[in-house]
């Protein structure tokens, strides 16, 4: 093809080996993806609700919070006082106790009695959470109402350890977990097919998708139920045997296939040098240059003396630097017009570009105009 004969290649299968110590291409093939809906859509009101609450973690080897930590030494007070001791808070000095903030996701149509996973997080000084117990702890909604309880052994993923002035940390010891460690007490009250319809909304709005997903619908159904609402949620009536049987009509959504567009986008993330590009990038024709700059400096220290028996004169300290600046000739290239992603892969390795470099030039053909694509910027 006329492109690649720019760079002076021939058509052969692309070697991506030199983008690998630090790039990600993502290759969707030329047509449009097929999906399940239920891989791309949700159902509108299945969803879990975020919970959280209050509680202390015991039985810690030291590692817990500090004296200045007050709020932790007037949690146990009013804990025994509740078991009918007197404590006074501002005598207690504790390092077996932390305070933490346990978190959890109560999943959809959770009934009292399910187990769900906790989160467990350090809120003062404390140094670990291994070896620690959380207590009875009550979860509670947006709402305020407590619809899980958690209790147990803590589980750390990471230690920390010191002695002799030495200390040792592995992971994120102040962040732990209980799995299975919640008790459901109060079911979320919702009645999904109340409303005698499901609407579907898709995780990704795209209106040619949504196109898709209603022509699809409509044919697998034999008649035009499902009608579009917006760019991302397609509603369908509950109407006559889909009405006695919901989930089952549900399922059966579940399982149609899609053909998905997907939005043109360079996805970049600079921390990593990973670069995610769809199978709809292009670029248009444009004149690119690209040259790696490279700096050495090289330092050495020597030491001037006098001579023996002189009588004057004193030590002194010497650098020499050396610094040498080099840049490596590259000429103008060609690219673009309507050509593959993996012509496009191609293109840019035959100019030698590193991931770091790749980045700098899609950051500037998206300047320039000629980058067909949203670029993202992680």
């Amino acid at each position: 093809m006329a492109f690649l004969r720019m760079f002076g290649i021939q058509r052969r299968p692309a070697v991506l080996c030199p983008l690998l110590l630090g790039i990600m291409i993502s290759f969707f093939g030329e047509s449009a993806s097929a999906a399940r809906l239920k891989d791309i859509a949700d159902v509108e009101g299945v969803r879990g609700n975020q919970l959280f609450g209050y509680g202390l973690v015991v039985g810690l080897n030291g590692t817990g919070d500090g004296i200045m930590v007050n709020f932790t030494t007037e949690s146990i007070s009013n804990l025994l006082e509740r078991e009918g001791l007197s404590v006074d808070a501002q005598g207690l000095m504790l390092r077996n106790v932390a305070a933490v903030m346990v978190t959890a996701t109560l999943p959809p149509f959770s009934r009292p009695g399910s187990r769900i996973d906790v989160t467990i997080s350090s809120l003062g000084d404390a140094k670990s959470l291994q070896g620690g117990t959380l207590l009875m702890t009550p979860l509670k909604g947006a709402d305020g109402n407590i619809y899980a309880v958690s209790q147990g052994a803590v589980t750390v993923g990471g230690f920390s350890v010191a002695a002799g002035g030495d200390a040792a940390i592995r992971n994120h010891p102040t962040v732990g977990a209980i799995s299975q460690g919640g008790i459901v007490e109060r079911a979320i009250p919702f009645d999904l097919f109340q409303s005698q319809s499901i609407r579907v909304v898709l995780r990704s709005s795209d209106f040619t998708t949504m196109t898709r997903v209603v022509e699809r619908i409509n044919t697998e159904l034999g008649r035009p139920l499902a009608v579009a609402v917006d760019g991302a949620s397609v509603e369908i009536p509950l109407v006559g045997e889909y009405r006695t049987d919901p989930i089952g009509f549900v399922s059966k959504l579940e399982q149609l296939s899609i053909q998905t567009d997907i939005a043109a986008r360079v996805v970049v993330n600079e921390k990593t040098g990973t670069i995610v590009m769809g199978e709809n990038v292009t670029l248009s024709t444009v004149a690119l240059a690209h040259g790696n700059l490279s700096i050495a400096i090289r330092a050495e220290t020597q030491v001037s003396q006098p001579e023996a028996f002189a009588e004057g004169g004193e030590t002194a300290v010497v650098t020499n630097a050396d610094v040498s600046v080099g840049e490596e000739e590259k000429g103008l290239s060609i690219v673009g017009g309507e050509v593959t992603l993996g012509e496009l892969v191609g293109a840019l390795n035959s100019l030698g570009a590193t991931p770091r470099d790749l980045i700098s030039i899609f950051t500037a053909l998206q300047r320039s105009g000629a980058l067909r694509a949203e670029l993202d910027v992680m």
